[in-house]
């Protein structure tokens, strides 16, 4: 009779959670070695033990911490875990459509406020000018002012160009004025 082996597994020095995996690959020899083994050991155990005692698992998807028996989730704990990423997932997809709501509502609100801006009028030519082509023959003016003022559409460009030209031109004068009005300015006797 000889006696048999039995397994004395309940003495061996096996991690029962990750802070005794952890600590176990602390000991190793190399880093790389340490590494592996602190891989090992995130993959084995999905839970972190508490200060006050018991697991908390924490979600990164969520960004939130769930509390678990065990140094890894429970089926039901996986269930109730899963759960709560479907409801997280369902408010996210309803604030993103609501911040989407809210951006073209504001969009709309500041389209109507700027339809409502009053343009800046452009600048009107001289009123004598405007009399005295009034009272001249049409005949002696000049064709291409007579016709421009007919066929010309109200604010464009092409049409109020030479009026802000002339605007211009006079505005110069002012500053300017010509040689011959100078002389006689200089020289009163003459």
């Amino acid at each position: 009779m000889t006696p048999q082996r039995t397994s004395a597994q309940w003495w061996s020095s096996k991690p029962v959670d990750f802070e005794t995996c952890a600590d176990i690959a602390e000991k190793a020899a190399t880093k790389e070695e340490k590494a592996s083994r602190l891989g090992e050991c995130h993959s084995k155990f999905a839970g972190r033990r508490k200060p006050g005692g018991g697991y908390t698992y924490f979600d990164f998807m969520q960004n939130r911490h769930f509390d678990i028996a065990g140094p890894n989730p429970t089926p039901e704990e996986q269930k109730n875990i899963d759960e709560h990423y479907i409801a997280y997932l369902e408010e996210e997809r309803r604030s993103t459509i609501a911040a989407a709501f809210t951006a073209k509502h504001h969009q709309l609100q500041q389209a109507s406020l700027n339809t409502g801006i009053e343009k800046i009028p452009m600048p009107r030519a001289n009123p004598a000018r405007q009399q005295a082509a009034a009272t001249s023959d049409p005949r002696s003016g000049d064709l291409r002012s007579r016709t421009r003022a007919t066929t010309c559409a109200k604010d464009s460009f092409s049409c109020e160009w030479p009026r802000l030209s002339d605007s211009i031109k006079d505005i110069k004068k002012l500053f300017n004025p010509s040689p011959g009005k100078a002389k006689r300015s200089e020289n009163p006797r003459s």
